[in-house]
């Protein structure tokens, strides 16, 4: 094997090596906060709207990203929507918890949320 075609050997499995690392899923450290809804009988939409914006506009340091618009929902019966927050870190989230951001949100959300659940991921 000539000179050449090992340094273009070389090339072309550097290429390749380096096209799995950057196609290689990552995972981040940030942690992943998924609300499941059930709306109280006598929500209106209105109300509902008001706290899902309410949901895309708390203002926390700790909170990266917020996703309201379920494209695919397979939740329990009565369940009507997902919230999702993405936090910078478990310790963002704990912080969160009763902080007055929180607590603005819940002045929208809680009158007329019937029941909630929630599921926290992170890697």
């Amino acid at each position: 094997m000539t000179m050449k075609r090992m340094l273009w050997l070389s090339l072309l499995l550097a290429i390749v090596a380096a096209s799995i690392a950057i196609a290689a899923p990552k995972k981040p450290k940030s942690v992943i906060h998924v609300i499941t809804i059930q709306w109280k009988a006598d929500a209106t939409a209105e109300q509902i709207q008001q706290a899902i914006r309410a949901a895309e506009n708390i203002n926390y340091p700790g909170i990266k990203n917020v996703w309201t618009k379920p494209i695919k929902m397979q939740l329990p019966e009565g369940y009507k929507h997902i919230i999702v927050m993405e936090f910078e870190s478990e310790e963002a989230l704990k912080t969160y918890a009763d902080s007055p951001a929180q607590k603005q949100w819940y002045d929208v959300y809680m009158p007329i949320r019937e029941e909630s659940r929630t599921h926290d991921i992170t890697n």
